[in-house]
């Protein structure tokens, strides 16, 4: 079936290539981090983003909430009850290998930890070759980044000790009186979610109160027509305007994003944590904002049921025809499986919409290369175009999980596809130099899995692949996965680990490597978080207790209200 084409006034954004985010960590979330990068960056690498255009004036709807830490308690302990397995398991029955690779895992990690805590505390990242910090522009002012991000994973690996120094940051050093152009998108899933996820593991006050105090200056975001929030957020304080601070409390489009347009994978990947705040702090209102979005996505026409890209928070139309699994999609459509398995399966929209979405893809996106390999197009007006992100790899685990919520007519066709996507992934790491997956790959001109454009090649120590090796493991126990996440260790270890921390590499195919000098927070919030509980029971971080939101902070299952 031809697709119908996107509107000829619909300019392409250059930073939707093979470059652009998930989540949209693309343009956002490394082109700041590379501010500065070595001479030797790759052509085509990302530029530093600017933080778009402002409007002239503040956008319009209701006025922030008020203040969210109402009189309510939350009942942690009966909450810790209602938990189904320990948090960190019962570690009974393990096999030595098993457990020796995990240990190796966290021994990684505590490198990781260790060398950002001597050159780069309080920083956002560290820079281990140069043994500095990095700030970068996406968070307004706020810092520590690599410290709330790490929170729950150092917890979960029982480094204590750590743990400890990172908590003592977050009470004492943790400022949240800032001023500044901040993404939304990634102060929630980082900043909020490691603060959720940090509170639920351990019942501490204190991530608690910074998770609602840093939710209520996220609120004018949405302050827009449609409800639908825009990208950027000025963090400063809403009642503190002056001549200093005269955005406080505004929000506007990212300026690269079409005719002023919010981005599917940014304010679709906010109800997991805004619901969490509701519930923690008795203000309805946080849910009430994000489930907004998903009625009015809900209610939208989609062509052929897919989910462009771009959405004017103004208008409420789509932009552009621009469809992708990968960067500035993705995690709108894992935010969907997962609120409905977080409300204990009572979000039934959120399931229709995820159960309707899957079926467009792949009515429309999924592919078979000549040589066998599936993978998920991407989609530009009307056209595929043959290429798969690595942030598209973490479709394989988000639909074997799905798969084991399918009617049963339909599981084992789910788990198939998602086995088949996982392996298309594992590929692109298998036919590179390094055995580290490029940022993309392409079904083209003979050439599948591997990277065919200078600016595709580098890897920035992303977690994807190894997040779908995760999930496949603990729904089917197929001892490859395993074995294929030891390959991503052995890598890692071998490529990117380097005096003082662990670097990313600018290109796969070429030993050995030019380091490109930055330590992603998500690389301990994520990568080798799902790497060690690859190597764990199920019962640790069970999946009938969490869900994991898209930085891999575990937020818990609502089994019942605890208020």
């Amino acid at each position: 079936t031809d697709l119908p084409r996107s509107p000829p006034a619909a300019a392409e954004p250059r930073h939707a290539s093979p470059a652009a985010p998930r989540r949209l960590r693309e343009k956002l979330r490394t082109a700041a981090r590379m501010a500065g990068p070595p001479a030797h960056t790759a052509p085509g690498s990302r530029q530093q983003v600017q933080g778009g255009e402002r409007p002239p004036e503040p956008a319009t709807g209701s006025t922030p909430a008020r203040e969210t830490r109402a009189p309510l308690r939350f009942d942690y302990e009966r909450f810790r009850q209602s938990l189904r397995h320990p948090v960190r398991g019962s570690r009974s029955g393990e096999d030595p290998e098993t457990r020796a690779r995990r240990m190796k895992v966290k021994e990684m990690m505590k490198f990781a930890w260790d060398n950002y805590k001597q050159y780069a505390l309080g920083k956002n990242e560290l820079r281990p070759l140069t043994k500095n910090g990095h700030i970068g522009n996406m968070f307004g002012g706020l810092r520590g980044a690599t410290v709330v991000d790490a929170l729950d994973t150092l917890y979960i690996m029982e480094l204590e000790e750590e743990f400890q120094e990172a908590k003592k940051w977050v009470e004492n050093s943790f400022d949240l009186n800032v001023n500044g152009e901040a993404s939304l998108f990634e102060v929630n899933i980082r900043y909020v979610g490691g603060l959720l996820a940090a509170y639920y593991l351990t019942g501490e006050e204190v991530f608690k109160s910074k998770a609602l105090e840093l939710g209520e200056k996220l609120l004018p975001a949405f302050n827009t027509p449609t409800g639908i929030p825009r990208g950027v957020i000025n963090l400063g304080r809403q009642d503190t305007l002056s001549l200093f601070s005269p955005c406080s409390g505004m929000s506007w489009s990212w300026g690269w994003a079409s005719a002023g347009s919010s981005i599917l994978a940014e304010f679709g990947t906010l109800h997991l944590e805004f619901l969490h705040l509701s519930e923690l702090s008795g203000n309805p209102v946080f849910a009430e904002k994000a489930s907004t979005s998903q009625h009015v996505l809900n209610r939208i026409e989609k062509p052929q049921g897919l989910y462009p890209n771009f959405l004017s928070p103004v208008t409420g139309n789509w932009v552009q025809h621009h469809v992708s699994i990968g960067g500035l999609g993705d995690s709108f459509y894992e935010y969907l499986i997962k609120s409905w398995l977080m409300s204990d399966k009572k979000d039934t929209e959120a399931k229709k919409m995820y159960d309707d979405a899957l079926e467009a893809i792949e009515k429309h996106l999924v592919k078979k290369s000549a040589g066998g390999l599936t993978y998920i197009a991407e989609w530009r007006g009307g056209a595929l175009e043959h290429k798969m992100g690595h942030l598209a790899c973490f479709s394989g685990g988000m639909i074997a999980l799905g798969a084991e919520h399918a009617g049963e007519e339909r599981k084992q066709h789910y788990v198939d596809l998602a086995a088949e996507i996982t392996n298309t992934c594992h590929e692109s790491y298998a036919r590179s130099d390094t055995k580290l997956g490029p940022e993309a790959f392409r079904f083209d001109a003979g050439t599948e899995a591997m990277a065919t454009r200078l600016s595709e090649r580098y890897y920035i120590l992303r977690p994807e692949v190894v997040e779908s090796y995760m999930y496949m493991w603990r729904l089917t126990h197929d001892p490859k996965y395993r074995e294929w996440g030891w390959e991503v260790v052995k890598a890692l270890e071998k490529h990117c680990r380097v005096e003082a921390g662990f670097s990313g590499i600018r290109d796969v195919y070429s030993t050995p490597p030019f380091h490109d000098n930055m330590q992603q927070s998500f690389f301990l919030a994520e990568t080798l978080k799902y790497l060690y509980l690859l190597f764990c029971e199920d019962d640790v971080l069970s999946l009938d207790d969490w869900v994991f939101n898209t930085e891999a902070h575990p937020l818990p299952i609502n089994h019942t209200n605890f208020k």
